[in-house]
C-alpha cells in the first residue's frame, strides 16, 4: 500500500485525485496540504508541510510554482518521493526540482495525461519522417481560468519536437505582430482560452497539398488524476533521480 500526500487537495485536481484514489486498493491518501487547515472527509488537511508530523508518503503536487518548489525541498529534506504537476515553473524553479532529485525521486510532467505523452512520442516520430518538409503549428485550448499561456503542455510538445529536429526551430507565439512570410524554421504556438475547456492540443504538420493533424482532447480532469496516481506508484519504487512520463511509458512497454 502506497501512502499519498496531496498538495492542493482543496482544488479541482485535488478533488479529482481524492475520487480516483478512493476507488483503488493499492494506495491511500494519508494527508493533504492546502492554504487552510481542515479536512476532506476523513483526510486531515494541513496548512504547511511542517505540520505533517510523522506522516510520510509520495507527495503529489497540484498547486503553484512556489508550492511545487516548496514540496520538492521538503521531500528532499525528509527522504520522500514527489510528483510535481504544477505548471508555469520558471527555469530557477526547474533547477530547484533537479537539485531535489539528487536526494529523492522527483517525477515531473507539465501534463500527467498518458494520452498526451503518447501524442508527444508520435509527434517526435512524425518530425523525423517529414524531415523538415512540413510546417509545424501547435494549437492549445483551455478554460478561461487558466493563467499561463501558452500552456506548459504546448511548450512540452514544442520542446520535444525541436529536440528531435536538432534544435532548428524558432518558436513564434501568435502572429498579430508578425508581418512577414512564414519562415520554414518557425514553429507556431497559438492559445485559446474560453469556457470550461479542460484541455485540447493539436499538432499540425502542414505540407503543400496535405495536412496531418495529431490531436488530444481531455474530457475531464480525471485523466490527469489517473496519470498522477500512476506516476506516484511508479516513483515510489525508484532511486533518487529526475523522472518524466517517458520513463513511465517505457516501463509500461516492458510489461506488454
Amino acid at each position: 500500500m502506497t501512502n499519498i500526500i496531496i498538495q492542493g487537495i482543496m482544488g479541482r485536481m485535488g478533488h479529482a485525485l481524492v475520487e480516483k484514489i478512493s476507488a483503488r486498493n493499492d494506495c491511500r491518501i494519508v494527508a493533504g496540504i492546502d492554504q487552510k487547515a481542515g479536512a476532506v472527509g476523513e483526510i486531515p488537511v494541513y496548512a504547511s508541510f511542517e505540520d505533517l508530523g510523522d506522516k510520510t508518503g509520495v507527495v503529489i503536487d497540484f498547486s503553484s510554482p512556489a508550492g511545487a518548489v516548496n514540496a520538492a525541498g521538503y521531500c528532499a529534506e525528509h527522504g520522500m518521493p514527489c510528483v510535481i504537476c504544477s505548471t508555469g515553473l520558471s527555469k530557477d524553479d526547474e533547477a530547484a526540482l533537479e537539485a531535489a532529485s539528487e536526494k529523492v525521486p522527483v517525477f515531473r510532467s507539465a501534463n500527467m495525461s498518458v494520452g498526451v505523452n503518447v501524442l508527444i512520442e508520435l509527434a517526435k516520430r512524425a518530425v523525423t519522417l517529414f524531415d523538415g518538409e512540413f510546417d509545424i503549428e501547435i494549437v492549445e485550448k483551455h478554460h478561461h481560468n487558466k493563467l499561463d499561456a501558452p500552456s506548459g503542455t504546448a511548450l512540452m510538445i514544442a520542446d520535444a519536437i525541436n529536440e528531435s529536429a536538432g534544435g532548428q526551430y524558432e518558436y513564434v507565439y501568435d502572429r498579430h505582430e508578425v508581418r512577414r512570410k512564414r519562415d520554414a524554421k518557425e514553429l507556431g504556438i497559438s492559445s485559446v482560452r474560453g469556457g470550461g475547456i479542460v484541455g485540447e492540443h493539436e499538432v499540425l504538420f502542414c505540407g503543400p497539398e496535405e495536412v496531418v493533424t495529431l490531436s488530444h482532447s481531455a474530457q475531464s480532469r480525471g485523466v490527469f488524476a489517473d496519470g498522477a496516481v500512476q506516476a506516484a506508484l511508479f516513483v515510489a519504487n525508484c532511486q533518487p533521480g529526475y523522472y518524466t512520463m517517458t520513463d513511465l511509458l517505457r516501463g509500461k512497454m516492458k510489461c506488454i
